[in-house]
């Protein structure tokens, strides 16, 4: 495991007046006291402040304390805060690495995996800042296009507020995007140590396959107490949703 780092890292200004309880948090960690870690991350997550930091020093105490599926919980909601953290991705992959099930994704168009790439760089909120600035750029071309008397001026401004109109609607798509993927949670976790996936919502259905905890699964939709699932593997089938836990 990386180094715990958090040093180096800032929490919002809510975390910091939960009466020192993150700084105690660390300490328990850094002293080997795992379990104390874990209550007071836990702790100051029930009083309503989330951050990226305190759900990935969260995931490395249930790490360190042998809790698999927790640790890959919250290495994953803390990826969703923090999608440009290779800390939290390289833990993450280490974490799955040591899980049961070695589910083979289906691959993806190359363009979209990379697509994917470069929005994963940055939060909604940088993109939206990203995306309102060139907008504003958008508008000095137009202006110059329109008020200009200088047809090379008029050019200039006309190019300059095509492209900076494509990068406006780019990055506030990936503003929209990342802010989306935070709200809708339709992904989860397995919890429970193994669990059969069924063919239809109900026990008497036709036993598809097995999954353990720690695994990734996609929520498709919801029937009663059952919770029809996608695998990476493009793989169907329902399963109690008792036995999983939203990201």
């Amino acid at each position: 495991m990386r180094k715990l780092i958090y040093i180096l890292l800032f929490l919002p200004m809510a975390l910091s007046a939960q009466d020192g309880r993150y700084e105690k948090g660390n300490t328990h960690y850094i002293n080997g006291e795992f379990e104390e870690a874990i209550n007071t991350y836990i702790d100051i997550l029930e009083t309503g402040v989330e951050s990226g930091n305190l759900h990935y020093n969260l995931a490395n105490a249930y790490y360190k304390n042998g809790q698999l599926p927790e640790a890959i919980l919250n290495y994953e909601r803390a990826l969703l805060l923090k999608p440009q953290d290779k800390d939290i991705q390289y833990n993450l992959e280490l974490a799955y690495s040591q899980t049961t099930d070695k589910i083979e994704t289906v691959g993806e168009f190359f363009l979209s995996t990379w697509i994917d790439s470069v929005r994963n760089k940055a939060t909604s909120d940088f993109w939206a800042l990203l995306g309102l600035s060139c907008f504003i750029l958008t508008l000095l071309g137009a202006a110059f296009f329109i008020y200009s008397r200088s047809s090379i001026i008029k050019k200039i401004g006309f190019y300059f507020g095509i492209i900076f109109l494509f990068h406006a609607v780019l990055t506030l798509t990936f503003s929209y995007q990342q802010k989306n993927k935070f709200i809708v949670r339709n992904h989860a976790i397995v919890f429970s140590p193994s669990v059969t996936v069924k063919s239809s919502p109900d026990a008497s259905g036709t036993e598809i396959f097995i999954l353990h905890e720690g695994t990734k699964v996609k929520v498709l939709s919801t029937l009663g107490t059952w919770k029809e699932i996608e695998m990476g593997n493009g793989n169907i089938g329902w399963i109690e949703e008792n036995s999983i836990t939203i990201i």
